[in-house]
Order: structure tokens, then C-alpha cells, then sequence
């Protein structure tokens, strides 16, 4: 898909700059031609009108083009009575006779010689007929030279625009290159996470069909349908979370909050939840701190955080919740002791499905909720990140303070 997209890039590239080099080099080839064409013309006439112009001096000063020409006048026997010419050797009568029978037989009173590569204009006079000839050589040089120059430019063109289309389609493509990857990584993931619950429920309810199941088994094996019910649910509307943050469907509803507020009334359910582990919950919440967001979005990274100190903190150990002013912004922490971090998790920790520790699949985590609160923050302007040093864990968020 990506190849065909790349190729597809590049062609419509490249056929819009051969367009464009096309009608460039032909509007050029045209009016070179046509400026040529006029002053051949303009010489024609100008010697026409004044054939002793033609025996000036090339050094004279002339406003005018002039061009190498010779007139020629023609009694209506067909008789030459003159040839003059003060650029063209007129001794050889053969070849000036079959000039002139050939200009004498032409239907149009100005035409193209090509064979002699002569411009003529014929009038007719009391006398019989004038002529005037004028050099092409100079004009048909030009453009010959025009266009081979036209020719290397454009091929010269060519290959750079093809060389730059190829980079410019990598350049292009690699954001979709990117969300490609990720998607198909995301399905493999997804997949992967409900495959575990899936078989525990069909394993279990093939037990309950199984008609030697004792009654303490059946009760078992509906215990753990029912256990791996609610994982695939919270897996499932987790993966929805994602889903309406990546097609910005997810509706927030944004209002001035008292963020302070809001942390406090977050923290107040988990201070149960770390006693019973042994942890101990302290806040450090600046007042009156006010931000423009979605409240229940905003409470929802809050107890991720929270949640995650809860999880992964080390046995007896003390979780820090922080939130100041800090110029323009408002900084919001939630730090806690326990397994450093290494360089490589804090840079993936926020993909999605990712954790440090694979085994945490079956207690809860599906390395989904620090994607989602990213993803949150990320809709309000902020930013997150993770910082880990001498022991303890920090995850930071930073949003626009009002």
C-alpha cells in the first residue's frame, strides 16, 4: 500500500513538472521564434523599401536588425536586371537563377526557401518584379541550438525533479507510513489482549456443558466467565477511548474548571485504595488553579495516574500528587518509588500496549491507559511525560492555565 502510494505520488509529481517544463520550453521556443521571425520579416521590408540600405557598411550605426539579404529585380520577360547584396556572393548565376524561379513559382508573395534556407518577400513594380532574400542560417542556428539547450534542461530537470519526488514521496508518506504501522500493530495487539480472556470463557464453558462438572467446578467456571467478562469489557471500552481520541468523536466539553478542585475530589476515592495496600497518598495541590478542559476528561488522566502509583509503587512507599502554576502553565505530577525506568521504556511507555513488565496483563493492565490520558492531554493543548530518577517515577502533565 505504501509502495503504490509513494509511486502514485511521484507520478502525479512528475507528470505536473513535465507539463509545466513543456509549456515553459514551448512558450519560450514560440516567441524566440516569432522575435526571429520579426526581424527577418522587418529586414525584408526594410530593404524592400530602401534597397541601397543594403550596401551600408556592416559598422554603420542602425537602430534596426539587419540581417544578411540581397535584392534582386526581375523585368516580366523573366530577365534579372539587378542583384545587389552586401553580405552574399551573387556571382554564381546558375544557383541565383534556380532561387529566383523557385521564389518566381511560389503562390504566397513572402514564403520560406528552405532548400536555400531563405526568407523572400516579392512585389510587384512598373518594372516587373523586386525580390528581397534574407539569411535564415542565423534564425534556424538559434533555434536548433534553443532547442537542443531546451532538450539537456529538461532532461537535467527531469532526473532532479524525479530524484527530489522520491524524496519528497518518502517525506510525504511517512506520517501515513507511520499511522499504517501503528494500526496494524494496534490490531495485532488487540487481538493478542482479547485472545487470553476468549479462551479462559470458552475453556470454561465448555466445563459447564461437560456434564461430569461438579457443582463447586460449575461455580468456579462462572466465577471466572464472569471475571473475564468484565476484563474483555474494560479492555473493549478502553479501546473505544482510543478510538473516539484518534477521530476526535470524544466529546468534551470544555469550560473554565478549578483544576485544584478537580485534583482533590480525583485523589479523595484512592486514599482507601492505597491504605489497603500500604501506601501512603500525599497531595501538595496549589489553589485556585484554573484551566480551560473537559472536567470528567481531565479527572479521568488524573486517576489514571493515580492508578498507576497505586499499581506499581514499592511495598509501603509514599505517592506524591503535586500540581502548581508555573508561569503560564499549570504542572501536574504524580511521583512514586519503584523500579527505575530505563531510557527505552520512558521513550515507549505511552504506545499503545506497551509495558515494561509482560506479565502485568492479567492484574488489569493492557498498556492502554497512558495512551488514553495522552491522548487527553494532548486534545487540551498539554503535554505528558515521564521522568525517572534515583528510585522514584514521575509522570508530569502540563497544561495552559487560565
Amino acid at each position: 500500500m505504501i509502495k503504490r502510494l509513494r509511486l502514485k505520488f511521484i507520478c502525479i509529481n512528475m507528470v505536473i513538472v513535465t507539463t509545466m517544463l513543456l509549456v515553459i520550453f514551448g512558450m519560450v521556443l514560440h516567441f524566440t521564434k516569432s522575435n526571429l521571425e520579426a526581424q527577418s520579416i522587418g529586414t525584408l521590408q526594410s530593404a524592400m523599401d530602401n534597397r541601397y540600405a543594403l550596401l551600408k557598411p556592416p559598422g554603420e550605426k542602425n537602430n534596426q536588425v539587419r540581417l544578411p539579404c540581397f535584392y534582386v529585380s526581375v523585368s516580366p520577360l523573366g530577365e534579372v536586371l539587378a542583384a545587389t547584396g552586401g553580405y552574399f556572393d551573387l556571382s554564381d548565376q546558375e544557383e541565383l537563377n534556380a532561387i529566383i524561379t523557385q521564389a518566381l513559382t511560389a503562390q504566397e508573395d513572402m514564403g520560406v526557401l528552405r532548400t536555400y534556407r531563405l526568407r523572400y518577400l516579392r512585389r510587384t513594380t512598373p518594372f516587373g518584379l523586386a525580390m528581397v532574400f534574407v539569411d535564415m542560417s542565423s534564425e534556424l542556428n538559434t533555434l536548433r541550438n534553443l532547442v537542443k539547450n531546451c532538450v539537456f534542461v529538461s532532461l537535467l530537470s527531469f532526473s532532479a525533479f524525479l530524484g527530489l519526488s522520491v524524496l519528497l514521496s518518502r517525506w510525504a508518506t511517512a506520517p501515513v507510513e507511520k499511522a499504517w504501522k501503528q494500526q496494524k500493530q494496534f490490531v495485532a495487539d488487540a487481538s493478542h489482549e482479547l485472545k487470553t480472556p476468549l479462551t479462559v470463557i470458552t475453556t470454561n464453558a465448555e466445563l459447564l456443558t461437560d456434564g461430569s462438572c461438579g457443582e463447586g467446578q460449575k461455580a468456579a467456571c462462572a466465577s471466572g466467565i464472569l471475571a473475564m467478562s468484565h476484563q474483555m469489557r474494560r479492555l473493549v471500552e478502553s479501546l473505544l477511548d482510543l478510538a473516539r481520541a484518534d477521530n476526535g468523536t470524544s466529546k468534551m466539553e470544555f469550560t473554565r474548571l478549578n483544576f485544584s478542585e478537580l485534583l482533590t475530589d480525583a485523589a479523595l476515592p484512592f486514599e482507601p485504595v492505597y491504605f489497603e495496600k500500604g501506601l501512603t497518598l500525599e497531595t501538595e495541590i496549589e489553589q485556585n488553579l484554573f484551566v480551560h478542559g473537559s472536567a470528567s476528561h481531565l479527572r479521568q488522566v488524573a486517576e489514571i495516574l493515580l492508578d498507576n502509583g497505586a499499581k506499581y509503587s514499592t511495598p509501603e512507599g509514599t505517592v506524591y500528587l503535586r500540581a502548581q502554576r508555573k508561569g503560564s502553565h499549570i504542572l501536574f505530577s504524580v511521583a512514586s518509588p519503584g523500579q527505575a525506568i530505563s531510557h527505552e521504556d520512558l521513550k515507549n511507555i505511552f504506545k499503545r500496549f506497551y509495558r515494561i513488565d509482560k506479565a502485568r496483563t492479567m492484574g488489569g493492565s493492557y498498556g492502554l491507559g497512558l495512551p488514553i490520558a495522552q491522548a487527553i492531554v494532548e486534545a487540551h493543548g498539554g503535554k505528558i511525560w515521564a521522568e525517572s530518577s534515583e528510585g522514584i517515577n514521575t509522570f508530569f502533565v502540563q497544561l495552559n492555565a487560565l
